[in-house]
């Protein structure tokens, strides 16, 4: 297994996936045409830009090895290589799935990641 990608969803968006048996992405994903994720380095940073004081959120890592050709490594903030997937994902490649509480100070905390 190749180091973990994470993918940070409203838990009521994950909840659905895992009762079809796949998730096809948020409302941006779906706009850009794949799967957002992010490296144990940048998921932070994804998390404070994008889900600022977001709760009832799920952190969910998945085996980056698993999707095959369909995870494509492309240049994002300022050049910086983010993993997107072409496909939706399939919850075989989930490794875990972990509430992403958010803390007094406004910054969500992380479980320990890699």
């Amino acid at each position: 297994m190749s180091r973990p990608i994470y993918k940070i969803s409203p838990s009521g968006l994950w909840a659905r996936a895992e009762a079809e048996g796949a998730f096809t992405g948020a409302a941006v994903d779906l706009a850009d045409g794949f799967v957002h994720f992010s490296t144990a380095a940048q998921v932070r940073e994804t998390a404070a830009r994008h889900f600022a004081e977001a709760t009832d959120l799920k952190l969910v890592a998945v085996d980056a090895a698993a999707l095959g050709d369909a995870l494509k490594w492309e240049p994002s903030r300022g050049g910086a290589l983010f993993p997107h997937l072409y496909a939706p994902l399939p919850l075989s490649a989930v490794i875990w799935v972990k509430d992403l509480p958010l803390g007094a100070d406004g910054a969500h905390i992380f479980p320990p990641l890699d």
